[in-house]
């Protein structure tokens, strides 16, 4: 069905009145200007379960694969660095610190992928080559910002060690300063394939330093290593810098060769003309979306190391319990909604880039009708209904049962799982409005990266911003100092949701009145 312009000049799209898919007829249950079809029959067809990696369930599978490994290793490099000494578990988190800061450029260009190399309307070399100029890109950044991180290791302790250990972790941190490389290669890799529905890589990549780290740190660091080796937290930030950078070359030889060489590539299928080799064209295109996904991680990651710089202010055991909290949230608690949220990503950026090709972009508003809504947002719901499932019965499990045993488990001190079950206990329950926000947060990432740093912006500067301030101005001790990082943590969260909720009813408002642009196609 083609589309039609009215007389205002808004591009529509209209689905014949009554027109419907009929049991006998073959429908594309991704075409979004086909015949309406049942949300019996969509469902059915969108979560059927099957391996398959172009597929919704097939990818989350891989997907949980892929990010379950390397919370698992978390959990298990505090558990082998508390073997060694239990006081130096708060230096671990140093690692965690230099990726919150290597973030901001690996959530710059990289997550509009999802809105570009997940666009298939685009030829596959054409995406081909945006993924290379991508990680080439990337991995010169990454490599720039690890030498600044070793030039300024005294600097970076300074703020965010803990002065008890700070002397002695300062190897530590110049060991894993080149893990803002790693994790920029890594990032880059792991966001594109996704896009390119190839979540076997990120796999691949997850796998390999999985099994490697474990291995070598049961050799080497844990408490059955061989004799005449004395472990030390200095040589498990080595191990995991050199895991690292393995797994994450490994996965880009893998992504390489089923692309470019291995004889089922799309790519032997299309016309050799379109080259595949990073360009100055393919970077422009990325940058457009990605200077908002640039700009709504740096701020939000600024407020995020200010609020953090003034919690290792509070000591060693408040430290290291805000480090175990981390590990909890972000780590085995939190798979299931990271794994959806890259499902999410990838599917919508598929529908939105079948949407924006229904039309001829001249710069004209773009109208969509509620069924082309849905058929563009589903995946998002999708993933809410599951996170849901998921997540309310292991926060609650979590909650009661399992916070201080972990905590203690983890860090080897009970002051320090007292802290832990604390902080998990107070905010729990916002990590259901986390686990649904994400999702819904994924629609304008996918779709509209503007709109996404409008509602990131609307919730760190009216939330998040004035409680940072309060937090520094305000004499805090580790006794009261929870009671306002709870207010930041978890208000923050219950704030983004009806945030995001509002930020994506306008969207769809506009969307279904004619009111947006959703720009042109621009190539490589």
């Amino acid at each position: 069905m083609l589309p039609n312009k009215n007389s205002d000049g808004v591009i529509t799209t209209h689905l014949p009145e009554g027109e419907r898919s009929d049991d006998g007829q073959h429908v594309d249950e991704n075409d979004l200007t086909g015949p309406f079809i049942p949300w019996q029959t969509q469902l059915a067809s969108d979560l059927k379960p099957q391996w398959h990696r172009d597929s919704y369930v097939g990818a989350l599978l891989f997907n949980i694969c892929a990010f379950i490994l390397p919370a698992l290793y978390s959990t298990l490099s505090k558990l082998w660095v508390a073997n060694i000494d239990p006081n130096m578990v708060a230096t671990t988190d140093s690692y965690t610190y230099i990726g919150v800061v290597a973030e901001v450029l690996n959530e710059g260009l990289p997550r509009a992928s999802w809105v570009i190399i997940g666009d298939k309307s685009r030829t596959f070399r054409s995406r081909l080559q945006i993924t290379h100029t991508l990680i080439l890109f990337q991995s010169i950044l990454g490599l720039i910002m690890s030498i600044a991180f070793l030039a300024g290791a005294s600097t970076f302790a300074k703020g965010f060690v803990p002065i008890e250990i700070r002397a002695a972790s300062l190897t530590y941190v110049r060991i894993e300063a080149f893990s803002a490389f790693s994790s920029a290669l890594e990032y880059a890799v792991n966001t594109s394939t996704r896009a390119l529905d190839k979540p076997d890589v990120p796999l691949i990549i997850s796998s390999t330093k999985f099994g490697v780290n474990i291995v070598l740190d049961f050799i080497f660091i844990s408490k059955f290593h061989v004799r005449g080796v004395s472990p030390t937290v200095n040589a498990q930030a080595g191990i995991q810098l050199a895991c690292n950078l393995v797994s994450a070359f490994a996965g880009l030889a893998y992504f390489i060769w089923r692309t470019s060489f291995s004889a089922k590539s799309a790519i032997h299928s299309e016309s050799p003309v379109t080259k595949t080799t990073p360009s100055l064209p393919a970077l422009v295109t990325l940058a457009r979306p990605g200077s908002f996904t640039f700009a709504e991680s740096a701020i939000r990651n600024a407020l995020y190391l200010w609020l953090v710089h003034g919690i290792v202010s509070m000591g060693k055991d408040y430290a290291t319990a805000w480090g175990i909290f981390n590990t909890i949230r972000w780590g085995l608690v939190m798979v299931p909604v990271q794994a959806l949220e890259a499902t999410t990503l990838t599917f919508i950026g598929h529908s939105w880039g079948k949407f924006r090709a229904t039309f001829n972009l001249d710069g004209a508003d773009v109208q969509a009708s509620w069924y082309q809504l849905w058929k563009i947002t589903r995946w998002a719901f999708y993933s809410v209904c599951i996170a849901l499932i998921v997540e309310i019965p292991l926060c609650l499990l979590m909650s009661f049962l399992g916070a201080r045993p972990y905590a203690h488990w983890l860090s080897g001190s009970d002051a320090v799982a007292d802290i832990t079950a604390h902080m998990w206990q107070t905010i729990d329950w916002c990590y259901i409005f986390y686990a649904t926000s994400t999702q819904l947060a994924a629609i304008l990432l996918a779709t509209r990266p503007l709109w996404y740093l409008a509602q990131s912006l609307a919730s760190n500067l009216l939330y998040v911003l004035p409680w940072a301030i309060v937090c520094q101005v305000t004499d805090l001790n580790p006794g009261d100092a929870w009671t306002y990082h709870s207010l930041v943590f978890g208000g923050s969260l219950v704030f983004s949701f009806f945030d995001i909720l509002i930020v994506d009813g306008i969207w769809a408002w506009r969307l279904s009145k004619g009111k947006m642009r959703v720009g042109r196609m621009h190539t490589a």
